[in-house]
């Protein structure tokens, strides 16, 4: 019969040189938790009492504005793990931003005097700070993109990749980019008016994705 840690192992590898001393804490200590798409993981400003692994699902890590407005800063799939929990353990500080459980969930979650600990463990110390580096790369190109690029280069980028049709609406499209529902609306009507899309009710055909792709690498 499968263990918690041979699960674990076996959707992060790089803990699979873990101590059997290690993995014993982990199987006795860590906690299994299973939440329903639209939970609040936890929030601004709260202590982070653990250090999660996503078994199945998927999370959301946003930060907010005072009015409202949010942006998103990266996804946590199964087999990944979350950044801001490692450096909130790391510096003992609280959340600055926020997760949400965008699908149903499976976590498993190492309290925080386990997580120290095991840091002095070779093997998870090298995966807590591949992680770092990992996310820190993903943080950069979301920054690069808010900085150098245009809003309409960022949304075209946005509608690639999900086949032909998206079920979205403008406001969580504008919650994506950190924008307002108001200007990615003005600008998905221009991207109907030359062709590149059609408009539904919560939903957008995409017609031309050759052309998306050329506005999304445009540089000038």
């Amino acid at each position: 019969m499968n263990t918690t840690t041979d699960t674990l192992t076996t959707l992060y590898p790089l803990l699979s040189d873990l101590s059997e001393a290690a993995r014993e804490r982990i199987e006795k200590e860590a906690r299994l938790m299973e939440l329903p798409a639209g939970t609040l993981i936890f929030d601004e400003h709260q202590p982070c009492v653990g250090f999660p692994f996503v078994l199945d699902g998927q999370v959301k890590v946003a930060k907010s504005s005072a009015n409202g407005r949010e942006l998103p800063l990266y996804r946590v799939h199964t087999g990944e793990t979350c950044v801001i929990s490692s450096a909130c353990l790391l510096g003992q500080s609280d959340y600055n931003a926020h997760a949400v459980a965008e699908t149903a969930v499976r976590l498993l979650v190492v309290p925080s005097w386990l997580f120290d600990e095991l840091m002095a463990e070779p093997a998870f110390r090298r995966f807590v700070f591949g992680l770092f580096a990992d996310r820190v790369a993903d943080l950069m190109q979301l920054v690069e993109a808010i900085a150098f690029q245009r809003l309409d280069q960022r949304l075209a980028a946005l509608l690639l990749g999900h086949g032909k049709t998206l079920h979205t609406t403008h406001q969580q499209l504008a919650d994506e980019l950190g924008s307002v529902r108001e200007i990615v609306s003005r600008l998905l009507k221009n991207f109907a008016e030359q062709g590149l899309v059609a408009l539904g009710r919560n939903q957008i055909d995409i017609l031309d994705p050759a052309g998306l792709r050329a506005l999304a690498m445009d540089r000038k």
